[in-house]
């Protein structure tokens, strides 16, 4: 390659923080900062709190991918920049933080690590796979998407009120297990988040769940 073409494409090359810049990403880093918020808070053992945390990630990263479809101007590498931003994310999101959880309410007993290990690893797993092979057939996920497991497990925490606590943590324990087989498996599941009223049904489940959880944490 000609020196001169060389030093022109160098040149050309955005810089790292020019990309915060995106409205996408800007969203994604804010479904990041909720997602932070719910491993502080499971490490505090403020579960409610993570509760909202939780589910805000999860529309935050409805809403990157909404914009991001709909936004003008973007160039490619705009979105494949922004495409790996969203599955570091989502791995700290759906992976981490859920492992975390549980984690916190087994009160970090040894036994607990061997169901955080599956749901991180599941979690790897699925992502590199989607990475590799995307929607099968353009419009299905191979194995329940990462999100669901967010969404599912919140609602699962609202019977904590009602069952002993030995009781609920075994069954947040199998809920994650069984949730991280799910995530790779061969089933076909729909991506929900790219149907409109998909993302509405979303916005108040997440509007639900905040007023439930902030009930809770005040009362």
């Amino acid at each position: 390659m000609p020196k001169d073409t060389a030093i022109h494409q160098k040149l050309q090359q955005p810089t790292i923080l020019s990309y915060i810049k995106d409205i996408p990403n800007l969203l994604s880093l804010s479904g990041l900062a909720c997602t932070l918020l719910a491993i502080y808070y499971s490490i505090e053992g403020l579960y409610t709190l993570v509760m909202i945390g939780m589910v805000w990630a999860v529309a935050f990263d409805w809403a990157d991918g909404l914009v991001a479809r709909r936004l003008k101007g973007r160039t490619p590498t705009d979105a494949k920049f922004g495409g790996q931003l969203d599955v570091l994310i989502d791995i700290v999101s759906y992976g981490v933080t859920p492992a975390i959880l549980l984690l916190s309410y087994g009160k970090f007993e040894p036994v607990f690590l061997i169901g955080a290990f599956v749901m991180v690893s599941a979690a790897a797993i699925r992502l590199s796979y989607f990475s590799t092979y995307g929607l099968a057939g353009g419009t299905k996920y191979t194995g329940l998407a990462l999100d669901n497991n967010s969404l599912i497990l919140v609602s699962i925490f609202l019977l904590e009120g009602f069952v002993s606590s030995g009781t609920f943590t075994t069954i947040l324990y199998i809920s994650g297990v069984l949730l991280a087989i799910l995530n790779v498996s061969e089933i076909k599941t729909p991506k929900l988040s790219g149907n409109p009223r998909n993302v509405w049904l979303l916005a108040m489940y997440t509007l639900g769940i905040t007023a439930v959880y902030s009930w809770k944490f005040l009362s």
